[in-house]
């Protein structure tokens, strides 16, 4: 790792830097797949995530780099199942920033939802990957993390 990375909870004074973020990834997984799945707007983003964290029910880590700036950012909120054996956590966007990319910012913000899971009693944390084979150094990241396949593509209906 060639930069010092500190991880930390974000608050909703950093709601308008995790829409930011938001953005970027949208936006990369848009170039790279060639489909407009997303709809993006700054203002409403940063207002959900002030509402989201707000709530109490998901929860933000920001990884920030020896002076301060912002490398990257993960979320988990909590999701029940009884194929999960009870609660554990979902985790919906993790983003590093390009120029940060392979320095272990990843990781180190998949301990903190790891260690923040623990601390909740989760009996674990499921990710659904952006679209394959685009995406297949992020499948690949998350397998080293110790994630396994379990089978299965997301799929939604809106409403």
């Amino acid at each position: 790792m060639s930069a010092t990375i500190h991880v930390e909870k974000a608050g909703k004074d950093d709601a308008t830097t995790v829409a930011v973020m938001v953005g970027e990834l949208l936006d990369e997984i848009m170039t790279a797949t060639g489909t407009p799945a997303f709809n993006f707007n700054l203002e409403e983003t940063t207002a959900r995530v002030r509402d989201f964290i707000a709530s109490g029910r998901y929860f933000v880590l920001i990884a920030r780099d020896s002076v301060g700036k912002v490398c990257g950012f993960v979320a988990v909120y909590e999701s029940q199942a009884l194929y999960a054996e009870g609660r554990f956590g979902t985790l919906p966007e993790l983003y590093v920033r390009p120029q940060y990319r392979s320095q272990g910012v990843g990781r180190r913000l998949l301990a903190g939802v790891k260690a923040f899971a623990a601390e909740q009693g989760w009996t674990r944390i499921e990710v659904t990957t952006p679209p394959l084979p685009q995406f297949e150094r992020t499948l690949a990241f998350y397998e080293r993390e110790g994630f396994a396949v379990s089978g299965g593509r997301k799929l939604r209906v809106l409403i």
